[in-house]
């Protein structure tokens, strides 16, 4: 029987000719990510082993993202007990204060993540990085521990969902959107613990961030991590961000899957997930009157140079809604300076929305925009839980960004004019 994509890599990595569905392996590792709550636990676990330092430096990346800069003291010892950490065992890859950027956006956009790789990160979107052909995947810190220790990681090899993309997607239709639309389908488990492979000629109209987007949110499908093939657009962005090798695996022809969807991205509108669940979508049209108190555009899913272009196009000489409160946070250092020679930064403070240093801030109830007893936020990040960007009792409305920025001007959930 053929292998998947994945699990090509996995038996690669394993050293091994073949592997399948359920097999349990140990693979290994390629880069091991941790951010600024994650790590300290994962330090502490290694300090308990009986090991010589980590299994290469170079291979380790820890990011200062979630709550960077500190908005507390418990969140100021979390970095001071990463950074003494990077210092002493000389991690090439360490990312603070005015270096960092969110991790997602950060990694693919420093070279660090190849076609090919194998990639544990302490996040759960770690799974971010198979759009560049990567198998990636989100662990706990105990695990991410033993592979900054040893370089390997426990697997049991996922089956595989195919997800069949079709056709051209009409002008606001973006990764999100389609993404949005697959959990909505298959539900908050309906991809558990399998590769969500993504084929098909529509593919070819997704750029490198839409594909982000997308392979960002598998989780939320329940998957353990999803995948792109490496086609043109993917070799152009790696070879532009990195010096690294990169290895291009396909699926084999008779590679088994426990489904196929086929989705024709030319019929997809504009949607939106309900409170409190991704899965619980609504097209734009199906919505109603909607009135919001917060828009947050950023994040690991849509805090992007692309992102905020299609933000600004929308907001530009336009008013965001009085009394609506308007977060854009660029992902990167890089993308807030890109998005200030393009002029969006200009284009948002202009329309009444502020610009936050990158960060996570919002998106997990940390800091820059928490919500209060039911208010209503429309946020292009990626998790709307119960309690998930502040009081127990508001709500998040995840859409793309062309959706919040249109709903930024009219005060609710609005899709933008044609």
């Amino acid at each position: 029987m053929g292998m998947t994509m994945t699990q090509k890599i996995l038996a690669a990595h394993a050293g091994l000719d073949s592997v399948s569905a359920g097999q349990l392996i140990e693979a290994n590792l390629d880069l091991v990510l941790g951010n600024d709550i994650t790590s300290p636990v994962a330090i502490h676990e290694i300090e308990k082993m009986k090991v010589d330092g980590v299994f290469d430096r170079d291979k380790i990346a820890l990011v200062m993202d979630h709550f960077v800069p500190n908005k507390d003291i418990k969140s100021a010892q979390h970095c001071k007990c990463v950074r003494e950490f990077a210092c002493k065992h000389e991690i090439t890859n360490f990312y603070d204060v005015g270096e960092m950027g969110i991790e997602h956006a950060l990694l693919p956009e420093k070279g660090l993540t190849v076609a090919g790789d194998v990639i544990i990160g302490a996040d759960s979107h770690t799974c971010t990085y198979g759009a560049l052909g990567a198998f990636s995947t989100g662990v706990g810190s105990t695990d991410m521990a033993a592979g900054m220790a040893t370089g390997k990681a426990w697997f049991k090899v996922p089956s595989a969902i195919k997800f069949i993309l079709t056709g051209k997607p009409a002008k606001w239709i973006s990764g999100k959107d389609i993404i949005l639309h697959i959990i909505g389908m298959i539900g908050v488990d309906g991809a558990l613990y399998k590769s969500m492979e993504f084929v098909g000629d529509g593919i070819a109209w997704l750029s490198m961030d839409d594909r982000l987007t997308i392979a960002n949110m598998a989780i939320e499908a329940g998957g353990k991590n999803g995948i792109f093939p490496v086609d043109d657009t993917t070799k152009a962005y790696l070879e532009a961000h990195s010096k690294r090798p990169y290895q291009v695996y396909e699926a084999d022809p008779d590679a088994e899957y426990d489904m196929e969807y086929t989705i024709d991205l030319s019929t997809l509108k504009p949607t939106v997930a309900f409170p409190h669940l991704p899965e619980n979508t609504k097209t734009i049209d199906e919505i109603g009157d909607i009135p919001i108190d917060q828009v947050v555009i950023g994040s690991c899913t849509n805090g992007r140079l692309e992102d905020l272009r299609i933000a600004a196009s929308i907001l530009n000489g336009k008013k965001v809604k009085k009394g609506l409160r308007v977060i854009v946070i660029p992902a990167t250092q890089q993308i807030y300076l890109d998005a200030m020679e393009a002029g969006y930064i200009r284009t948002f403070i202009e329309a009444g929305a502020i610009v936050s240093t990158p960060t996570c801030g919002p998106c997990l109830g940390g800091y820059m925009g928490i919500l209060a007893e039911h208010e209503r936020c429309v946020s292009t990040t990626n998790r709307n839980f119960v309690g998930r960007m502040g009081h127990v009792d508001s709500e998040i409305y995840l859409a793309s960004p062309a959706v919040a920025a249109a709903s930024a001007l009219t005060g609710k959930i609005s899709a933008p004019e044609e």
